[in-house]
């Protein structure tokens, strides 16, 4: 999705794909296949490039700092990147930074778990401090009997700890997205509402409606900070929930340093999208505008279904919704994969409820073929 926006900037975009399968593969025109881990294939394939940047948080850090020490321009900086790619270390900086974070502990043991759980109050979130995403490496832990049974998690040795956390009573997740060069400039897409099903986004509206203004604004803030102290560069996401009547009304629950799902919306509802804003964060090219186009914007994914055959659906999905923006990923169907998400622009006067509707029905359309 980075791809088009590169081309519309004469840019020439280069993906280290980590097979000759990977869908990024079909959009540039260099995709040399590589191990990201290693750090001689990261040296290879950065050399002569402008900038690296990252789809995802998962590059070792130690090996990032071996091509800065050698001269490449990567963005953003391990140091910020860390952030995003530990728990612990993000908690432990938003907390220095006095910004809305849950109760929280590091644990090493059930029995330290069962500690945090009797002061901070049951049923706790228990997480693996790196490699979780859409709802992998998390627990919800009841009570003691559920606690004895995260035994294997600690037994495994893989962490010096894990992070706890208190199950935070909200009243619907939100998402700040910010975007930051090196220079220092920054700029803030409004904080929009998104609605998770099983641990995954599933459909995100935008601007969130019926968000009180002040806490808009302190989350904006909030997200904006983050990624000056943090030394952001390119998009972040600050994934939050909110908490009217309480505190700041939200906590921050994570992050995220690159285009992140939550922003997809922006491709067609904002005048500068996440990605194109992302390429200019990342070279030091002033921002773009970052306000709505129009009204609300709906963004639903789809998940692998029943359908797939996903074009022998798009007569009809187009023919339902002329309005709607069909964005495929070019990945295999799988079931509860992420293969796509749907874009609608609201009307002049349309509801919420009537967006929603038309993007659901486009989706459904080519998720289950009928």
């Amino acid at each position: 999705m980075m791809a088009p926006q590169a081309v519309h900037l004469g840019f020439d975009l280069h993906v280290l794909a980590e097979g000759p399968d990977v869908s990024a593969v079909k959009a540039v025109s260099s995709a040399p296949v590589g191990d990201y881990t290693d750090l001689e294939t990261l040296r290879a394939f950065a050399r002569g490039k402008d900038v690296v940047t990252f789809d995802h948080e998962h590059v070792p850090n130690e090996h990032l700092q071996t091509l800065i020490d050698e001269g490449v321009n990567v963005q953003p900086r391990p140091s910020a990147l860390v952030h995003a790619q530990d728990k612990l270390v993000m908690r432990r900086a938003i907390e220095a930074l006095g910004l809305p974070n849950p109760r929280w502990a590091a644990v090493a043991s059930v029995a330290e778990l069962v500690a945090f759980g009797d002061e901070a109050g049951w049923p706790v979130v228990l997480k693996t401090p790196r490699g979780g995403y859409d709802g992998k490496g998390v627990r919800i832990v009841e009570d003691h009997v559920a606690a004895q049974a995260c035994a294997d998690w600690f037994d495994a040795g893989r962490f010096d700890a894990l992070l706890a956390e208190e199950k935070v009573d909200f009243s619907r997740e939100l998402s700040a997205m910010v975007a930051r060069t090196p220079g220092g400039e920054a700029r803030a897409w409004p904080v929009v509402h998104t609605i998770q099903v099983d641990g995954v986004c599933d459909e995100v509206i935008a601007p969130a409606a019926e968000l009180d203004p002040a806490v808009e604004e302190a989350a904006r803030e909030a997200a904006l900070t983050i990624a000056r102290e943090f030394g952001v560069t390119g998009a972040m996401a600050a994934e939050l929930f909110e908490t009217p009547g309480h505190g700041a009304g939200f906590v921050i629950n994570e992050l995220a340093m690159r285009p992140h799902n939550t922003g997809h919306w922006s491709m067609d509802g904002c005048v500068t999208g996440q990605f194109e804003q992302h390429l200019r964060a990342v070279l030091d090219l002033p921002l773009g505008d970052t306000r709505p186009l129009g009204g609300r914007t709906v963004m639903k994914n789809y998940l692998g279904g029943a359908n797939e055959d996903l074009y022998s659906m798009y007569q009809a999905a187009l023919a339902a919704e002329p309005r709607a923006k069909i964005h495929a990923y070019g990945k295999s169907v799988r079931p509860g994969r992420k293969i796509g998400h749907i874009n609608v622009v609201a009307e002049p006067g349309e509801s919420v409820a009537s967006v929603r509707e038309r993007a659901n029905r486009v989706a459904a359309l080519i998720r289950d073929g009928q």
